[in-house]
C-alpha cells in the first residue's frame, strides 16, 4: 500500500475523529499517498507525494497493534487504492468499525460496500478549484446514498455556496456543513455564519474538532 509519508514515517496514528457524525470518537487513522484532485486550501498537501510503500500485512499489523476496534481510512483518495483496501479490511476484525473518507467521484467497490461501516463523502464544491466535470460526479455520489451508510461533507465558504450543494440532491438529514478553515483562528471566525446556514437549510454542522484541539499540528 501507498502510506502517506509525515516526518519520513507512514502516517499511521491514534486520535480523536475530528470531522463528521462520529467526531470525537476514539480512533486509529491511516492516511494513504495520492490524489485525484489538487484544492486549493487542501491542508494535506503532503498526501499528494508519493509515499512509503508498505506490505498490506505490515499495515494491518500496525493498526492492530494500537488496540483500538475503530479505523478511519483517509487521504488523499483512499479509493485510488481500492484493490489494496479490500485486501488489507479482509485482514482487520469483523468488528473493527471502519470508516473511510472519499472526496466522492471514485465509486466503491461491492466488496468495500460491504465491509465499510462508514463512508465520509466530501465532494468539492467550485471554490476548491478543481474541474467541475473530475470533482462533482452526480452518479457517483448516487452509488454511496445506495449504500445506505454515506454522510455528505461539504466544506463551505458561505451562503453561495448552497444552490450547488442542493442541486445533487443528496438526502438533506446526511448533508454536514464544515466551515472552509486551516487554522483554530479561521474556524473561529467562519463558524457562525455556517452554524447559520445549517439553521436556514435544516442541515448538520460539522465542527472541526482537530483543529479546536490542536490547530493546524499533522499526525494528531
Amino acid at each position: 500500500m501507498n502510506i502517506a509519508r509525515l516526518n519520513s514515517d507512514p502516517e499511521i496514528f491514534y486520535s480523536l475523529q475530528g470531522e463528521g457524525a462520529r467526531t470525537g470518537s476514539p480512533a486509529v487513522f491511516l492516511r494513504l499517498a495520492g490524489c485525484n484532485l489538487h484544492c486549493c486550501w487542501c491542508d494535506t498537501r503532503y498526501s499528494w507525494l508519493p509515499g512509503c510503500s508498505l506490505p498490506v500485512e505490515e499495515v494491518a499489523r500496525r493498526l492492530l497493534a494500537y488496540d483500538c476496534p475503530a479505523l478511519v481510512i483517509t487521504g488523499g483518495e483512499p479509493l485510488l487504492q481500492a484493490a489494496e483496501l479490500e485486501e488489507l479490511l479482509a485482514l482487520l476484525p469483523r468488528h473493527f468499525y471502519i470508516e473511510v473518507e472519499t472526496n466522492g467521484t471514485i465509486a466503491p467497490t461491492p466488496a468495500l460496500v460491504q465491509r465499510v461501516n462508514q463512508w465520509n463523502v466530501s465532494p468539492k464544491l467550485a471554490h476548491a478549484g478543481n474541474a467541475p466535470e473530475a470533482s462533482l460526479r452526480p452518479d457517483v455520489l448516487a452509488a454511496f446514498v445506495c449504500s445506505g451508510r454515506a454522510w455528505f461533507k461539504f466544506v463551505v465558504r458561505g451562503e453561495e455556496d448552497w444552490p450547488a450543494i442542493r442541486a445533487l440532491g443528496l438526502p438533506r438529514p446526511c448533508i454536514i456543513l464544515m466551515p472552509c478553515a486551516s487554522t483554530r483562528d479561521e474556524l473561529t471566525a467562519a463558524r457562525p455564519a455556517v452554524a447559520e446556514m445549517c439553521l436556514r437549510h435544516r442541515v448538520r454542522l460539522g465542527d472541526r474538532l482537530h483543529l479546536v484541539l490542536w490547530d493546524n499540528k499533522k499526525g494528531v
